[in-house]
C-alpha cells in the first residue's frame, strides 16, 4: 500500500501480550507509516522491559512517537496524552504521513475518537470531601448515589474503578454538569478523518500464556534491575510509573519480603486481572471495531472496512 495518495490513520488496540506492538510494526514498513504510543506506561522512560516498549532495533525500522517521554516523576493524564498525541498526529499528518496509534489504554482511544471534555479544575477541598463519602458509603451505595446524578458514569464505570466513580461524582459536585454531560459535548479530534480501528483479542488461555512467558522473560532480560532504579529514586507510591504491572511484587522481592517464585506468580496474577479488565473494556467500548485473533493476520486487518465518525 505504499504510495497511496493522501494520509491514512490506523487504531491498533487490545490487551497486553497480544502482539499490538508487532502488528503496528508490520503495518508501518508496508504503509510507510508512523507510530504513535496509545499505552499509559510505556509514555514513561524508566521502564521500558517492565512496559514492554519497542525495542531500539524496531525503533529504527520505523518513526516511533509518544515512547519513553515522561520521567517517572511525572503523572500524564488521558488530557496531556490527547494534547501530545493531537499534535503528533498533525505533524505525521503534514509530513503526508499515515499513521499508526498503538496500545492497550482504551481511554486513550476514546478520547482520540469521541474527545474530552475540558472540565475545569476541581477544588481540592471538594475531591477530599468526596473521598469521605465514598469511604463512608463504601462502593455499591456510592454507585447509587452516583447514578442519581450521572446515570450514565454509574452505568458505564466498571466494578472496583474507585478513581473514576469518584472522578465522575466529583464532576457534578463542582460545575453542576455530569460528566457524561461534559463529554457529550467534547469534540473528537479525529471526528473529520478516516481512519481504522482493529482490536487484536487473541484467546484468553493463549494471552494468558505469552503473558506469563513475556514475565519470566522480562526478569532475565533486567527488568529487576528497572524496578530498583525506580525504587532507588523514592517517588511517591501514587504516580502512575509506580503502579506499572509487575513494580510492586518486584520491589517486595528486593526487599526480601517474597520469594522469586511469589514476585513472580503475584506479577502473573496482576496481569491476568489486567488484561481480563482491558479485554472487557474493549468488548463494551468499542463493539463495532473489527476483531482479530493474531498479529500474524495482517491481511485481514488492513482489509476491513473504513470506520468512520
Amino acid at each position: 500500500m505504499k504510495g497511496e495518495s493522501g494520509p491514512r490513520l490506523w487504531l491498533i488496540a487490545g490487551p497486553t501480550g497480544g502482539g499490538k506492538s508487532a502488528l503496528a510494526l508490520d503495518l508501518a514498513r508496508e504503509t510507510d507509516a508512523e507510530i504513535v504510543n496509545a499505552d499509559s506506561m510505556q509514555i514513561y522512560a524508566d521502564l521500558r522491559i517492565l512496559t514492554a516498549r519497542p525495542s531500539v532495533e524496531d525503533e529504527a525500522q520505523a518513526p516511533h512517537h509518544l515512547f519513553g517521554v515522561a520521567d517517572a516523576a511525572e503523572a500524564w493524564s488521558v488530557g496531556r496524552w490527547l494534547r501530545a498525541a493531537s499534535e503528533v498526529l498533525s505533524d505525521i499528518a503534514a509530513r503526508g504521513r499515515p499513521a499508526i496509534v498503538v496500545g492497550g489504554t482504551g481511554l486513550y482511544f476514546r478520547a482520540l475518537t469521541q474527545g474530552l471534555a475540558d472540565i475545569p479544575e476541581l477544588p481540592v477541598q471538594i475531591r477530599r470531601d468526596v473521598a469521605v463519602i465514598y469511604d463512608n458509603l463504601g462502593e455499591t451505595a456510592f454507585r447509587e448515589t452516583l447514578a442519581r446524578v450521572d446515570p450514565a458514569a454509574a452505568a458505564r464505570i466498571a466494578p472496583g474503578d474507585r478513581q473514576r466513580l469518584t472522578r465522575a461524582f466529583e464532576v457534578h459536585a463542582a460545575t453542576g454538569r455530569s460528566l457524561s454531560d461534559w463529554r457529550s459535548t467534547a469534540p473528537a479530534p479525529i471526528a473529520a478523518r478516516g481512519w481504522r480501528g482493529v482490536v487484536l483479542d487473541p484467546p484468553r488461555d493463549e494471552l494468558y500464556r505469552r503473558c506469563d512467558a513475556r514475565l519470566g522473560a522480562m526478569i532475565e532480560g533486567g527488568a529487576l534491575d528497572e524496578v530498583a532504579a525506580l525504587i532507588a529514586r523514592n517517588l511517591h507510591p501514587n504516580l502512575p510509573a509506580m503502579k506499572a504491572l509487575g513494580v510492586a511484587p518486584f520491589a517486595a522481592l528486593m526487599a526480601g519480603r517474597v520469594s522469586r517464585d511469589e514476585a513472580l506468580a503475584q506479577a502473573r496474577q496482576d496481569t491476568r486481572r489486567y488484561v481480563k479488565r482491558q479485554t472487557t473494556w474493549f468488548r463494551t467500548q468499542t463493539p463495532d471495531w473489527p476483531r482479530i485473533a493474531t498479529s500474524a493476520d495482517f491481511a485481514n486487518a488492513l482489509s476491513y472496512g473504513l470506520v468512520k465518525r
